[in-house]
């Protein structure tokens, strides 16, 4: 039995239960993969019914189209892992939102990056001239090269493409990722001073993208509109360090959740002003690019792998959305919940409600965690009760709710369940 055809309803119940798994997260990364392949098809019909398109914006697009099938006709996973990656959704998102004209063309025009990413991965031949309006070009979950001419050449053998800006004044040798470049790395070698490469987080796959353009919305992210982080900005070590101690204690408290989010996380994308003292850092996750979270640095790891964890949880609610459905279109009405002082639709009540039952899970491991530090097993005495009592009371609500789908009922029903057991079991322990 499968629920919308693709999920099974094992791995629907495990989801909806905070439970990480090698088959939940299979089935989200299905999900996800079949959405931007939907949002690409998207594409190509704007731009093919794009009258008023000019004519070097249209032979642009065509070439990275060819490029990206080529590519893939070599190496499908290394075009899946590029058109996967959280930020090409957020520029799928931009592209097909924006108006024919101007403004289109030059959000078309990051297809030649996201082409150019593909090919690097798969090792394949590239060669040619790019024009580069923006005098960059940006290879999503790589880097940046600055190209201050407009113009960058591309030549290479297979497994090795040198990109060089047309005036000759920046370059970078990019290899295939795990290709042997002379240079003991597999890593981006050599380049000149225009090349920025992405610096991956200890321990993961995971990045801290503080390049890809389309990394933070135009309006920037909650009240404050807050902007992404800045090359160069000194934190980036902070961040390696903090992601370092906040990996220990997740690994402390529940290996199989590290695990999903080493696995499920692609990118943290660091927030720029750092947040003032006694104030409660911002993240966020993005429907358009699930698989990034986007936030200020934290205070200290302990609050890292929190945030981790909430955001993994909205990353995978916003995939399983996307084959199933759980809230339907409702009047309007907001309600009021525990973590928040403003109150909330129902789809916003949902997403938060799923993040904090994985928090009273893993708070719940960590007061019980032989493992943890003392420090970590304090805080989490003191925050399970109340996480527990907030995904209480927005339960309530949901099972209250007439814009839940029938999905939606059997999500929250399951969800109620595993809020039920985690109080059973605190109760069993005294």
């Amino acid at each position: 039995m499968t629920l919308a055809g693709v999920v099974p309803a094992d791995v629907f119940v495990d989801l909806a239960r905070t439970r990480p798994g090698p088959a939940a997260t299979a089935a989200l990364r299905a999900a996800l993969h079949a959405r931007r392949m939907l949002l690409l098809k998207s594409l190509l019909v704007k731009v093919e019914r794009g009258a008023a398109q000019a004519p070097a914006a249209r032979r642009r697009f065509e070439r990275d189209w060819a490029v990206l099938e080529r590519t893939e006709l070599a190496d499908a996973v290394a075009v899946r892992d590029t058109l996967d990656y959280p930020l090409t959704g957020a520029w799928l998102a931009e592209v097909l939102a924006a108006p024919e004209g101007p403004d289109f063309e030059r959000h078309l025009a990051h297809l030649s990056g996201v082409a150019v990413a593909a090919a690097v991965r798969a090792g394949c031949r590239l060669d040619g001239t790019l024009d580069l309006p923006t005098g960059a070009l940006a290879l999503p979950g790589l880097g940046l090269l600055r190209c201050p001419s407009g113009r960058a050449r591309l030549d290479g053998r297979a497994g090795l493409v040198r990109i060089t800006d047309g005036a000759g004044r920046s370059g970078v040798v990019l290899p295939r990722p795990g290709a042997s470049t002379g240079t003991g790395s597999g890593r981006p070698a050599g380049g000149g001073r225009g090349w920025s490469g992405l610096r991956t987080l200890p321990g993961s796959t995971v990045v801290l993208d503080d390049l890809d353009p389309y990394r933070v919305p135009p309006r920037g992210i909650g009240r404050s509109a807050l902007p992404g982080a800045e090359r160069p900005h000194p934190a980036h070590r902070l961040w390696a360090a903090r992601w370092r101690h906040a990996l220990r204690y997740l690994l402390a408290t529940h290996r199989a959740r590290a695990d999903e989010i080493r696995t499920v996380l692609r990118a943290v994308v660091p927030l720029a002003t750092p947040p003032g003292a006694g104030e409660v850092p911002v993240s966020a996750t993005l429907r358009a690019a699930p698989g990034a979270v986007l936030t200020q640095l934290p205070g200290d790891p302990a609050e890292l792998a929190e945030f981790l964890v909430h955001e993994v949880h909205h990353t995978k609610l916003a995939a399983l959305e996307e084959v199933a459905p759980l809230c339907r279109t409702g009047d309007g009405t907001l309600h009021h919940v525990g973590w928040r002082p403003d109150p909330r639709p129902v789809p916003a009540v949902l997403q938060g409600a799923y993040a904090h039952l994985a928090l009273t899970d893993f708070s719940w491991r960590a007061r019980h965690s032989p493992s943890a530090p003392a420090g970590w097993r304090r805080r989490a005495e003191e925050q399970f009760p109340v996480y527990r009592d907030q995904v209480g009371e927005a339960l309530s609500i949901l099972r209250e709710s007439d814009e839940l789908t029938n999905a939606g009922r059997q999500f929250v029903h399951q969800m109620a369940r595993h809020h039920t057991s985690l109080g059973m079991a605190e109760r069993s322990r005294q």
